[in-house]
């Protein structure tokens, strides 16, 4: 697991545990949308608790198969300010249209992350219950489709379908904003010039065998691309995401 997805998921795994032992402690940290004023900090800490078993199993399920590529393709810092960023939003969106219901779970940050999967990826095959191949772009389709029938539903089953909403919408806005601001156009410029060419070394020797499968698939189509075009082919994004692969025993350090 990459750092901050392993942080997130064993902070859940332990307010649960917090949550089965000292349940008095709860209700403070539930976010409860009329509520807002006298308890601020829930719009965070509602994130990190969890109604019963199934319900933390799905969502760090969630966040173990997804949040690994994710967090590789935006970085640590990112990563972990797009996965707030979609949980406050979802709680934001809860005090607009269901002001009276309280909300738990991580699902908003779990949706977030998944709305980044299939920003970045949108064409990857998801197999749903292990069985029905998706799209990733069609699954946050399907899943905002039933997130808004549900909500204007009155959110039965006391599924709290507009911080799922809240948490695609937070997450999108992030990225958009990300990929077009200045200051990250001028990291790309400086990135791709300390992954130039002669800093990827010998590219011959990254060993797929040991890349964690959530990336393999993309290491093999960036390899496949230089064995077919060469490295010139290849954009600085791509220079820079199979960097992480090389060997450092084999990259050249560049000149000053």
């Amino acid at each position: 697991m990459t750092p901050w997805v392993q942080r997130i998921l064993f902070a859940n795994i332990g307010m649960f545990f917090v949550q089965m032992t000292a349940s008095r402690l709860t209700d403070p940290l539930v976010f409860v949308p009329s509520e807002i004023l006298t308890h601020p900090w829930s719009i965070v800490t509602y994130m990190f608790l969890h109604g019963n078993i199934q319900h933390i199993l799905f969502n760090m399920l969630g966040l173990y198969f997804f949040g690994p590529r994710v967090e590789v393709r935006l970085g640590s810092a990112r990563f972990v300010r797009m996965y707030f960023i979609a949980g406050i939003s979802g709680a934001l969106l809860s005090f607009i249209f269901a002001p009276n219901s309280g909300v738990i779970g991580a699902s908003a940050g779990i949706y977030g992350i998944l709305m980044a999967f299939a920003y970045f990826w949108p064409r990857d095959q998801l197999l749903i219950w292990g069985i029905l191949p998706v799209e990733a772009r069609w699954l946050v389709i399907i899943y905002t489709v039933m997130s808004l029938y549900g909500g204007i539903g009155g959110s039965a089953g006391g599924v709290a379908d507009f911080a799922h909403l809240g948490g695609f919408i937070g997450a999108y806005l992030y990225l958009r904003t990300v990929s077009t601001n200045r200051g990250m156009k001028k990291f790309r410029t400086r990135a791709a010039g300390r992954v130039a060419d002669k800093t990827l070394g010998n590219w011959q020797k990254v060993d797929t065998s040991r890349i964690h499968e959530l990336n393999r698939d993309e290491v093999n189509r960036i390899l496949d691309k230089i064995s077919n075009s060469g490295v010139d082919s290849l954009t600085a994004q791509e220079k820079l995401f199979l960097s992480n692969f090389v060997p450092p025993d084999d990259r050249i350090p560049p000149t000053s």
